[in-house]
């Protein structure tokens, strides 16, 4: 089916993307600027900014509370943004949806970005983050049963990456993985997926602007090659956990995201993948406020529900 006409009729007024270099500066300002003001946000029984003291070092994080209860189960979520964009305020009405709609206690990362920071520096911060909730379960009143990771774009590969790295280490306290959209493979080959031909022009993310908008985090150091950067690459994908894979119909990076479901199944591991039809890159983020795409949150709860 066409682009959804409420997505098609925003991405007709966007200006051109800028000549030249990217400047991540200059685009974390503009990414910024577009932030809802805090009376307009989604309320929730309470939102705190803390830091978490990890392995990785002190990382800010956001905690969501959706309703006041004796304990939680605990959501950590990863913002995307191409490893060199996004926050905690970007992306907080993601969080606020995903706490509202699955009753967990939402705990939004603000990992380090490149390029000041280098290769693996986000990703440790991601998988400290989660091990650090765990370990301080009981500041978080964790009930001691979800423990989920969740991310979108770039924070899907993170969920992708922490979720192997968990299992390497014999850390089994993650129950549910969640990729939304996610990138999987950053070497873009368009010889070896169709959805990066299909769709390379016209739907908001394209795929010539996949490679400058990815150098920051390469050229940092991480090596397409390496299967905590481009996930798909893993041989091995037997013992993950359950995985929910929403995809877009109109993303370049649609087909990798549905392989990698594919190829989770084929290790033995429970995943399901949700195409939406009519939605492009970063629809979770952009245009969640459709009611068509917002039962995405409602397809999250329901997956982080199975035990």
């Amino acid at each position: 089916m066409p682009l959804h006409p409420e997505i098609a009729k925003v991405l007709a007024c966007l200006p051109a993307p800028p000549e030249g270099p990217l400047d991540p500066v200059a685009m974390r300002a503009a990414d910024e600027a577009h932030i809802a003001p805090l009376e307009e946000r989604l309320p929730l029984r309470a939102v705190e900014d803390v830091t978490a003291r990890t392995a990785s070092g002190e990382v800010p994080v956001r905690i969501y509370t959706p309703v006041e209860a004796d304990s939680y189960g605990v959501l950590v979520y990863f913002h995307g943004g191409a490893f060199f964009l996004g926050s905690l305020e970007t992306h907080d009405h993601v969080a606020r949806s995903l706490a509202k709609e699955t009753g967990l206690k939402v705990v939004s990362v603000g990992y380090r970005l490149a390029p000041e920071a280098a290769f693996p520096a986000g990703l440790d911060d991601c998988y400290a983050v989660v091990r650090w909730a765990a370990e301080e379960g009981a500041s978080l009143a964790w009930d001691g049963t979800t423990l989920a990771i969740a991310g979108d774009s770039s924070g899907g590969t993170f969920v992708a990456a922490v979720a192997a790295r968990a299992h390497d280490d014999g850390f089994d306290r993650i129950t549910h993985q969640v990729l939304y959209y996610p990138s999987l493979d950053l070497d873009f080959d368009v010889d070896r997926y169709a959805s990066l031909r299909e769709n390379a022009v016209g739907f908001g993310l394209e795929t010539a602007g996949l490679k400058p908008f990815n150098a920051f985090y390469i050229d940092s150091g991480a090596d397409p090659a390496d299967p905590l950067v481009s996930p798909v690459k893993r041989a091995d994908l037997t013992g993950l956990p359950p995985a929910l894979i929403v995809t877009a119909q109109h993303d370049p990076l649609r087909d990798e995201g549905e392989l990698y479901g594919r190829r989770l199944r084929e290790a033995g591991v429970e995943a399901t993948v949700s195409r939406y039809e009519g939605a492009g890159h970063g629809f979770v983020q952009h245009f969640s406020w459709i009611p068509k795409y917002h039962r995405v949150f409602a397809q999250t709860r329901d997956f982080l529900s199975r035990r």
